[in-house]
């Protein structure tokens, strides 16, 4: 089929990449966001997906809003026959929908539908799920609600970030993408409507989601941090200033919640139930580092807290 694929930040790389090796789609162009300032710096950088399209000489469009007549045009000039979408970042109306003779077929990275929204690998471990995945569906105007095509899962290991889950899932993912693909050209898929049941959310986790809370249970304290490494990434203030945190391993010692106790070989805070052991950690002003390092550099006091 002749494609249109619509995506932006690094999980949806894999995908792109599986439909330009795959010798039975064409990538007739791509659509990401804007290039967007980045570093000290501040310039203007390429999307990773925009990237890779660079690089094949594939057209690249980047339309402040997907609604804009330039953009709607184009895309009518291009004539997809379907457009595949991964975690492309913003909302497609009605006239874009109406275009590709196939619709738009979305990958989205959890099992439908369980955690619509944008962020579902971090819901699902912070919520302790043991298996996700992945689902191929097309796109409706209700979020994520479209008729499903495949699934794929995952299990959640217990010491997954939120990186390392959606980087398994951005390649089983694009195995999935092609095969709904393929299915849709053949006329041997069908889309299958979601159930009524186990609907669930995942609204875009913010920064100040990422604060940890250290009266909640041990569990909770590392399902929080692990859910949202690398970005946004863990914080606590200690001394008033934001503390960043890494992943942690729960113990089995008590301590009250938010304390520190430093030890020979590492680095405690309590919890609403048992202390968990710090890992790499980053001071404000400072490079990350593991906690015993930074612990040997700084003088705490007696019961002094992250909160």
């Amino acid at each position: 089929m002749r494609v249109v694929f619509a995506g932006t930040p690094a999980p949806a790389v894999p995908s792109l990449r599986a439909l330009i090796e795959s010798d039975r789609h064409e990538v007739a162009a791509v659509v990401t966001r804007p290039d967007a300032p980045a570093g000290r710096g501040r310039k203007l950088l390429r999307s990773p997906v925009g990237a890779l399209a660079d690089e094949h000489g594939i057209e690249v469009l980047t339309p402040a809003r997907a609604s804009d007549p330039e953009f709607l045009t184009r895309l009518t000039e291009l004539e997809p026959d379907c457009c595949p979408v991964v975690a492309y970042g913003a909302l497609l109306p009605d006239k874009a929908l109406a275009i590709p003779k196939h619709g738009w077929v979305n990958l989205h990275f959890s099992v439908l539908p369980a955690w619509r929204g944008a962020a579902p690998v971090q819901a699902a471990i912070r919520h302790g799920d043991e298996v996700t995945g992945a689902t191929t569906f097309r796109i409706v105007r209700e979020l994520d609600a479209g008729p499903v095509f495949g699934v794929v899962t995952e299990p959640v290991h217990p010491t997954d970030t939120a990186g390392d889950l959606l980087g398994r899932l951005a390649v089983s993912g694009a195995d999935l993408l092609v095969a709904t693909l393929d299915g849709i050209e053949d006329g041997t898929l069908r889309a299958e409507e979601q159930p009524a049941e186990g609907v669930s959310h995942a609204p875009k986790v913010t920064v100040e989601d990422a604060k940890v809370d250290f009266t909640a249970p041990a569990t909770a304290v590392d399902r929080l941090i692990r859910s949202v490494t690398p970005d946004p990434g863990a914080w606590a203030l200690l001394r008033g200033e934001r503390f960043k945190l890494g992943p942690v391993t729960v113990v089995d010692d008590e301590l009250p919640p938010g304390e520190i106790r430093v030890e020979r070989r590492r680095v405690l805070v309590g919890t609403g139930t048992t202390a968990v052991a710090l890992g790499e950690v980053q001071a404000a002003g400072k490079k990350r580092m593991a906690a015993t390092d930074w612990a040997r550099g700084i003088r705490l006091e007696r019961g002094e807290k992250l909160t």
